[in-house]
């Protein structure tokens, strides 16, 4: 029997007729409960199956193979299954969609995107409503399937969906949910700006857009974006239709208050999420499928936060951000709150 104090040997009692049930270690049991918890804590927080079982080795003495480890951790599978398929709420005020990238060996290791909504409920408390697997070229078709999915687990309205110009999800968005609104992360949208430009011009670029995207209103960012082209559009004409194309999506935040305009106006709620995630893939180096990868993930989601602080701090953060929607929604959020 493996504990966490190292293997220990059990000598069951036996009667003739073999009904004696032991109450605390059932029958063919090979390890206590805490100890798959503890593998599942350490595979969760990015440690390869060699490093637990030099650890569980190190520290109780015990010899735990790497397979075993691996059957271990295929235990939360059923869980994931179940997570992945449960009730959401009626209504989010905004929901947030990022990826991750993962290497992934199928005949060959190649980069590919997980997908991670996180939404923020009507109480001000963070929801990851799930994880999807895609190749790198999604389309419309591919985002409706994922939207159609969440709304069928029960979300009948979403205020605001802010993503990072994913090809075809503006129009699955207007599909799934006609009334919702589709904001890009203006971060990205910068950082994306900066790929098209020398690195000694970063910081005059950043400090000529910030007029753009603070601007009190739309026409106002017209004007300061004019400015803009003026003066970068010859030497950078690639960051001008960046923004162009980038623009329909870009300026609705610019009609809210700045409460909702700081909350809304970057993916840098979802951006801690995907560190966490990021530290757990990356120990791994590559995956031998879509399956063992949703795995690892979905084991570093579940471990966020274990104490409820962050929790916490979350939820007052969110307090006048939801004030200000319920006020710019017409009081969509009510049905949430039911």
């Amino acid at each position: 029997m493996l504990t966490d104090v190292g293997p220990v040997e059990l000598e069951v009692p036996r009667d003739r007729n073999g009904s004696f049930e032991p109450k605390i270690v059932a029958k063919r049991q090979k390890r206590l409960t805490r100890v798959d918890e503890m593998v599942i804590s350490l595979a969760a927080k990015g440690l390869t199956t060699g490093e637990i079982s030099a650890h569980l080795a190190e520290v109780y003495g015990a010899q735990v193979s790497r397979q075993t480890i691996s059957t271990i951790t295929d235990k939360v599978i059923e869980g994931m299954t179940e997570w992945q398929n449960r009730p959401l709420d009626v209504v989010y005020p905004v929901i947030f969609i990022d990826a991750v990238h993962v290497k992934i060996r199928d005949g060959q290791v190649a980069n590919r995107p997980v997908y991670l909504a996180l939404a923020v409920t009507c109480e001000g408390h963070r929801d990851i409503l799930g994880l999807w697997v895609g190749d790198g070229g999604e389309g419309a078709k591919y985002w409706l399937h994922v939207l159609t999915e969440i709304k069928n687990r029960g979300v009948a309205d979403v205020c605001m969906v802010v993503c990072d110009g994913l090809t075809g999800l503006p129009d699955a968005i207007g599909t799934v949910w006609p009334a919702a609104i589709t904001q890009t992360c203006i971060v990205h949208l910068l950082r994306n700006s900066f790929r098209y430009a020398g690195r000694q011009h970063w910081d005059a670029i950043a400090k000529a857009l910030k007029p753009v995207y603070t601007a009190p209103t739309e026409a106002a960012a017209k004007e300061r974006f004019a400015e803009f082209t003026q003066a970068w559009g010859v030497r950078y004409p690639a960051i001008i239709r960046l923004w162009e194309h980038a623009w329909a999506e870009f300026t609705p935040f610019l009609s809210f208050d700045p409460e909702i305009r700081r909350i809304i106006c970057s993916t840098n709620a979802i951006e801690s999420v995907n560190a966490r995630i990021r530290r757990a893939v990356k120990a791994r180096g590559h995956f031998p499928n879509e399956q063992a990868a949703l795995k690892c993930v979905y084991m570093a989601v579940t471990s966020l936060d274990p104490t409820g602080a962050g929790r916490k701090r979350w939820t007052m953060r969110w307090k006048p951000a939801l004030n200000a929607f319920d006020l710019a929604f017409d009081g969509r959020l009510a049905a949430g709150r039911k």
